[in-house]
């Protein structure tokens, strides 16, 4: 349904970041956390309360992400391969025209709300093909949640992600997925289920929770 209509991303941005980091990038490389990429993110939008100077590894990156959905991590990530943010939105771009997107324009790794920075069902369905083909990603999404060892104290956060098993919108079926929200964008949703060797990739923006979840369900059922 409007498959090519203009609509913000929100977080499911985050796919192609994380695809693009997945290429260009091996799991153990380390990112350094600029003043930029903590300070630059809003305190009220999701991050795990890294500071400048930090470090994580680029798997605990993706980690942090897809299963925190973490701004500044993003943010961190997009300086570490592109130098700059906007360096890193060009290649955005560039990736998502090879993956066959004809919508969309991004400024930015992890969807936070601008009138430049756009999708469409489309091509956020584009980038999940190539997204949802790498299984580390895929598992990485469905991980109920995220460690990350501290001197003090180690991070613990869960996976919020109501298609999982033991909430309330479990969908047995479910090979990976990604939720974002915003004001502008609302509740957005990428996913994709396999049964009987058919894998489907549904793609729901601009909706209102939870039934991002059951459009979800009711489309993948269909």
């Amino acid at each position: 349904k409007n498959i090519h209509e203009h609509q913000y991303p929100a977080s499911t941005t985050k796919i192609l970041t994380t695809l693009i980091a997945s290429e260009e990038c091996s799991l153990d490389e380390v990112v350094t956390f600029s003043h930029d990429a903590v300070f630059g993110t809003p305190r009220d939008s999701n991050h795990i309360a890294m500071d400048a100077g930090d470090t994580l590894t680029m798997e605990q990156c993706l980690n942090a992400i897809l299963i925190r959905s973490a701004n500044e991590v993003s943010y961190a990530v997009a300086e570490h391969i592109g130098e700059t943010w906007e360096g890193f939105a060009d290649i955005m771009n560039q990736r998502a025209r090879e993956l066959g997107c004809v919508d969309s324009n991004f400024v930015n790794p992890n969807g936070l709300p601008d009138e430049n920075h756009y999708t469409s069902a489309y091509d956020l369905a584009m980038i999940g093909r190539a997204f949802f083909a790498n299984e580390m990603l895929c598992r990485i999404t469905t991980t109920p949640k995220l460690v990350i060892p501290k001197e003090k104290e180690d991070l613990v956060e869960w996976n919020q992600m109501k298609l999982l098993p033991g909430y309330e919108y479990a969908y047995e079926y479910l090979v990976g997925c990604k939720t974002g929200y915003t004001d502008a964008a609302r509740s957005t949703l990428v996913s994709c289920a396999e049964k009987d060797g058919l894998k489907l990739i549904c793609v729901v923006l601009n909706d209102e929770s939870p039934y991002h979840y059951e459009d979800t369900i009711a489309l993948f059922n269909y």
